[in-house]
């Protein structure tokens, strides 16, 4: 028995000490930006690369650790495993580091160096496999050592609040609330796990004033299955490519992923994502990572067709981490010349969309 008192005081100690945590930050920034080319169009860019961790998996993470915490699946003495391409990784380092626990993350070969730099920061170890491998890998790890995987592909989707709690939807929406076109057309949304697009669809559909004037969608990068899963409804799908986007786009149907919540996928080039980064820091004065790429890609076009059937109106996005831990690859030339990417013709698309 004095053992099981031990253990719930730690736990509640853990809860304290991420609730403590969170209360010390406050919410990310929404910004507003103003385009030449969309007179009657606005872009909105929640800035998710503020939190303590850098990107928009903080939420995530301190879900999932809370998520564990609450279930009884994680103590004092619990070894921490999780598979991912270095943000999430990152994140859930961070709070292990909060918690004084032990962290072990299973990354794919190639993931920025910049990332595996942040995990080591926070004291935790990474393991490289290749990407195929990552699942498999960080359940023989966890399994081996008695520890947890936390799984986020799996419980992404289940562990974050939908209804509300400050998630990333209630948030937005909230922030939004005092804007000219206060309840945007569209807020798009790329999938790694597919949790964040599952909350604000969720969201979205749980708020009656928003359900009939907002729609979700989801961009997804080249070598992902997700758009070809919601197409075909097909859930086996496998491919043995890596999305070049870190931290969107899967090799696999993930569990988190849940089509019948989003109204409209589009499929983006990696050329198309990495040309938007770079146009962006020309227009906000700093550099964003792959995905924010992606998202913008695609909301742009958004605007685009807003624009030319005469709808004023507004949409949202994610800046879903810095461009930071990406200067040797996505801000570098000779990376981009080695991965094939001719950028300029996407950036003369831009120019010409956003005036």
């Amino acid at each position: 028995m004095q053992e099981i008192c031990a253990e719930r005081q730690w736990v509640c100690e853990a809860m304290r000490r991420i609730s403590a945590d969170f209360n010390r930050s406050s919410d990310t920034h929404l910004v507003r930006v103003d385009l030449p080319g969309f007179p009657n169009q606005t872009l909105y860019l929640k800035d998710e690369s503020i939190h303590p961790s850098g990107s928009l998996k903080h939420r995530l993470a301190r879900s999932l650790y809370l998520y564990g915490l609450c279930n009884g699946a994680i103590g004092p003495d619990t070894v921490i495993v999780e598979s991912s391409s270095g943000s999430t990784a990152v994140s859930e380092a961070y709070f292990a580091r909060l918690l004084g626990l032990r962290f072990i993350a299973v990354v794919p070969e190639g993931t920025a160096r910049k990332k595996l730099d942040q995990i080591s920061f926070y004291g935790a170890e990474t393991h490289a496999v290749p990407a195929p491998d990552i699942y498999a890998e960080a359940e023989r790890i966890a399994r081996e050592c008695g520890g947890h995987y936390m799984d986020q592909f799996t419980y992404a989707e289940r562990a974050t609040d939908w209804r509300g709690n400050n998630n990333i939807a209630e948030s937005l929406f909230a922030q939004l609330a005092l804007e000219e076109h206060s309840l945007p057309e569209w807020v798009v949304m790329s999938a790694g796990t597919g949790g964040t697009s599952a909350t604000i669809g969720r969201y979205i559909r749980y708020r009656s004033d928003l359900s009939s004037k907002t729609r979700l969608c989801v961009a997804d990068p080249e070598n992902s299955v997700f758009y070809d899963h919601y197409v075909s409804g097909e859930s086996d799908l496998r491919i043995n490519s890596r999305s070049r986007i870190e931290g969107i786009g899967r090799p696999r149907v993930e569990a988190s992923f849940q089509p019948r919540v989003i109204d409209r996928m589009m499929q983006v080039p990696d050329a198309a994502s990495l040309a938007t980064i770079h146009w962006l820091e020309g227009v906000l004065g700093r550099r964003c990572g792959g995905s924010t790429g992606t998202n913008v890609w695609a909301a742009l076009h958004l605007m685009a067709e807003m624009r030319e059937a005469g709808r004023a109106g507004s949409v949202a996005t994610l800046i879903c981490d810095g461009g930071e831990r990406y200067s040797d690859t996505y801000f570098n030339p000779a990376w981009l010349d080695e991965q094939g990417l001719n950028i300029r013709t996407p950036l003369e698309t831009l120019e010409r969309l956003a005036g």
